[in-house]
């Protein structure tokens, strides 16, 4: 099993590896015969071959820990059959360990703890036995002269091995509890997302409804005034061509990214602003409103519904998240596109909104914005909670009604 790492964590562990190489053959060369107990030329080589693969083991283990498991029992088995003392490349198995029960498999997992526990048994065989045998020995002998030292010895090395063995478990369970997380984060916004996109829809549907209602009353007019008065019928043609255009982008628009659901209730417009504003100040906030330049022709319904719901949401997240402060409204209606800019003093505590894009409200508004092919912004910024939004018309149909 080869777990996928970053390009960083790659070089940290080869830089790791290479440092603990070098320092546990200072600590066999250095102290030769004395420390170590390897005392001869021949064992010193083995001992150096042994440090660079429990070295390798070190940089692979996140890699690969079952490679690096298997390499680690394999040097052990080397260092036993040449009869060489314990050395400070061992701490490695520690390291190896830890990551079979962090990183590996459910399988590897428990051949972690199995290896913990044959290899303290092992451990404790390896010191215990060989020095029996040179002396020679009796069963019954060996038995009461060694018990104790034997059962302390097996104890000691097991506590050791699976104590980095539990540390590994203990994260894999914070990384699993940390996944589960995200997972049920995700799934939460993605049921905003829906959620807002099914209130949308319904919004939609009515400002097609409109639009189609409109088409029909023309058309019904113009035919009426088609022998009467021909410039009458030529506008309400005109006016046709310009609902149609506008519905036909909404149905679009509707069919593409939304799912369908009917709903009743009118849909405000850009006229219905000032009584959301007279709400806002009602509710004793300092509204300050700046329209400049100011719309010379009627914008498309889905555009004035974009920004009527946009602007309900922020100042809705400014009464209640904002510190008391004046809140500044910013309209610019351009030929093409339309501006919006709501400011008000960032919320105390600065947690209090989520300004990292999870909160509900700002899903919406995300999701208005983009449904009419807008841009949308929203965070903190100098001391204030700044929200932007740019919707084009282009494409929408602008015109008069």
């Amino acid at each position: 099993m080869l777990r996928p790492l970053l390009r960083y964590q790659l070089t940290v562990d080869v830089v790791v590896a290479v440092l603990f190489f070098l320092g546990s053959v200072l600590f066999i060369v250095i102290p030769y015969g004395f420390w170590t107990g390897v005392d001869t030329r021949a064992s010193l080589l083995v001992a150096v071959i042994v440090t660079a693969g429990f070295s390798i083991a070190l940089g692979i283990r996140r890699w690969s820990p079952p490679l690096a498991l298997g390499l680690v029992w394999l040097l052990a088995l080397v260092q036993m059959a040449f009869g060489l003392p314990p050395l400070p490349s061992n701490v490695a198995i520690f390291g190896v360990l830890y990551v079979t029960a962090a990183y590996g498999s459910r399988l590897l997992f428990w051949l972690g703890f199995a290896s913990a526990m044959v290899g303290a048994l092992a451990i404790t065989l390896y010191l215990i036995v060989p020095p029996l045998i040179a002396g020679g020995w009796s069963l019954m002998g060996a038995i009461e002269a060694n018990l104790l030292v034997g059962v302390t010895v097996f104890f000691s090395a097991a506590l050791a091995l699976l104590l980095s063995w539990t540390v590994g478990a203990l994260v894999r369970t914070a990384l699993r509890a940390r996944a589960n997380r995200q997972a049920q984060e995700r799934a939460e916004e993605e049921t905003a997302v829906e959620a807002e996109r099914n209130r949308i829809a319904r919004d939609m549907h009515d400002v097609v409804a409109h639009s189609l209602a409109v088409v029909i009353a023309q058309a019904d007019g113009a035919r009426y005034a088609a022998a009467a008065d021909p410039q009458a019928a030529n506008e309400a043609l005109g006016a046709i061509s310009t609902t149609a255009r506008s519905a036909l982008s909404d149905v679009r628009m509707l069919l593409t990214q939304l799912r369908h659901s009917q709903a009743d209730g009118p849909q405000p417009t850009i006229a219905d602003l000032e009584k959301l504003y007279a709400q806002v100040r009602g509710a004793g906030v300092d509204l300050r409103i700046d329209v400049d330049p100011a719309p010379t022709q009627e914008a498309p319904a889905s555009v004035q519904l974009a920004v009527y719901r946009i602007l309900q949401e922020a100042l809705t997240n400014a009464l209640r998240h904002g510190s008391g402060g004046a809140v500044d409204v910013a309209l610019a209606w351009h030929p093409d596109r339309v501006h919006l800019n709501v400011r008000n003093p960032a919320p105390d505590p600065p947690t209090a909104v989520a300004g990292d894009g999870r909160g509900h409200g700002l899903i919406g508004m995300r999701e208005r914005a983009q449904l009419v092919g807008g841009t949308f912004e929203a965070g903190p910024r100098e001391g204030e909670f700044v929200v932007t939004a740019t919707l084009p018309f282009a494409g929408v149909g602008m015109g008069a009604r």
